[in-house]
């Protein structure tokens, strides 16, 4: 349902009773509102929301706004130099301008993670603002210090925070995982096993059961990712679990927040179309269900967008700001979410792994069978002595003859699975070795456009030279047009002396005759 229907005549004393459940609603603000702007920080503290940078017309923001859920007012904070670390301009920022960054709150403090700034160090830097004096610096950090990057995710888990991926400042793409602790300020790098997700950045992360890292999408300077990773922090080991419910679309620039057991992802793109639909992924079940879509230019469906969760009479709502899709966005909007499944988890079990418990359950099951028509196949041959047992043992041979032909059948339909489960591998197998060809010939294909740009930029390079050779001849031609007309207007003086002078002479030989 779209956003456009939903916004009209909202009572701004009472705005709570227009919210329907997994529907948007944009807040009635009363007075001022901030610039609108997109790739900014966003927390919720203390029941207001915090906008810090962010990314506007090429420009990078340095405010600090303010919104409060009990009044819908706007305000700005005006941030308080470190006098220890600052350097008392007059005319320099607290805070410079900052985009791409993280923000988590710890204590009573908002901290500030990479980003792209004016603020020059090829290492991360991390900010600090006190919620209640408004002081603002830098946090000393030490150990092994990321280098800087933009369009990270930054996530916390207990006293750490975990950071992955990124783009640096020469355009390097990142994939790896630093730890930060908390407690001790230090920096650590998170070596995992296993396959890593793609180099990427604009992505959103998720932590589950204070255990699992969630990396969903996000992009490479050519291609937009939907693909769902999972790394076991304590294992230290990457997977990608099979995912079920809704196909995701590829994107990069949305912004995602959990509640309970449930991740909502809010916006995103491809720099072509927005991203109109909310999802939802059952972190539990690892299901992907749309809980909601708005119109597609609406200002949901944008890039850069970010969302928070605010508590609201006691219940959690999701509140989003900013954003672009060919314009910026300024808006607060609310969404209550509809109470979901809260089953027992099933942590990232794959039908490979449930099939081979069940193969195994099964021929422990048969085992069992076999040795008991073993033993009273041997009671049988000791003779008609033995007949009681016979009676004794016959209803539970009948029993467990049909109990091993139900196990035979559930065998038979997992062997079944394997194969299907098998088929598919293949499949995936001769995919991937399909895409490496194809990314074999891409790669040709640049090197040999790369091979091609060099020539032409040496020829470029040439054809200015001449270009440079053929304004000096033209200066010189110029020059020679210069003496050649200094030239003729001398010549021509002198002929008209000597002229003059033949004159005489030739007067003076015929007055000389005439004597």
């Amino acid at each position: 349902m779209g956003i456009e229907g939903i916004v009209k005549d909202v009572d701004t004393s009472n705005w709570q009773t227009d919210l329907a459940y997994d529907q948007w609603l944009a807040l009635p603000v009363s007075g001022p509102r901030p610039p609108a702007r997109y790739k900014h920080a966003a927390v919720v503290a203390d029941e207001k929301l915090y906008i810090i940078g962010g990314s506007r017309n090429g420009r990078n923001l340095s405010d600090v706004q303010v919104f409060d859920f009990r009044n819908l007012l706007w305000s700005n904070i005006k941030l308080k130099p470190n006098s220890d670390k600052f350097e008392d301009s007059g005319l320099q920022e607290v805070l410079p301008g900052i985009s791409a960054h993280n923000m988590v709150r710890w204590g009573n403090k908002l901290l500030l993670l990479g980003g792209n700034s004016r603020k020059s160090s090829d290492r991360i830097i991390v900010w600090f603002i006190d919620l209640e004096t408004h002081v603002c610096g830098i946090i000393e950090t030490s150990g092994n210090v990321p280098v800087a990057r933009g369009g990270q995710s930054t996530t916390l888990v207990g006293s750490r925070l975990i950071m992955f991926g990124g783009e640096d400042r020469s355009r390097r793409l990142l994939n790896d995982v630093n730890v930060l602790d908390l407690e001790t300020m230090t920096w650590d790098v998170m070596e995992a096993t296993q396959t890593p997700p793609a180099p990427r950045f604009d992505h959103a992360a998720a932590v589950h059961a204070e255990r699992y890292l969630l990396i969903f999408g996000g992009c490479s300077h050519a291609t937009f990712f939907n693909d769902l990773h999972v790394l076991d922090l304590q294992a230290r080991e990457w997977s990608q679990p099979q995912i079920q419910g809704d196909l995701v679309a590829p994107r990069a620039g949305h912004a995602g927040i959990t509640i309970d057991e449930n991740w909502y992802i809010v916006g995103g793109g491809d720099n072509k179309n927005g991203c109109p639909e909310t999802l939802v992924l059952n972190m539990s079940k690892l299901v992907w269900s749309v809980s909601t879509s708005v119109k597609q230019r609406d200002a949901l469906a944008s890039e850069g967008l970010s969302v928070c969760s605010v508590t609201i009479d006691g219940k959690k709502h999701l509140v989003a700001f900013g954003g672009y899709n060919g314009k910026y966005s300024n808006e607060v909007f609310v969404m209550m979410p509809k109470p979901r499944d809260l089953s027992q988890p099933k942590i990232f079990q794959s039908p490979a792994a449930a099939a081979a418990a069940a193969s195994v359950t099964a021929a422990y099951a048969l085992s069992k069978i076999e040795n008991l028509d073993f033993k009273t196949a041997e009671l049988n041959s000791k003779g008609p002595g033995n007949h009681h047992y016979e009676q004794d043992f016959t209803v539970e041979i009948e029993a467990l003859t049909e109990e091993k032909s139900v196990l035979e059948l559930s065998l038979a339909e997992v062997r079944t699975e394997n194969s299907r489960i098998g088929q598919n591998i293949e499949e995936v197998n001769n995919t991937h070795a399909e895409l490496s060809k194809e990314l074999l010939s891409v790669q040709g294909q640049l090197v040999a456009e790369r091979s091609r740009c060099f020539k032409l930029e040496a020829q470029i390079g040439e054809l200015q030279k001449k270009l440079e050779s053929v304004q000096s001849i033209e200066d010189e031609v110029q020059a020679l047009r210069g003496q050649k007309s200094a030239f003729e207007r001398d010549e021509l003086a002198s002929s008209v002396q000597r002229q003059g002078s033949g004159g005489v002479w030739r007067w003076i030989a015929g007055g000389g005759g005439d004597s």
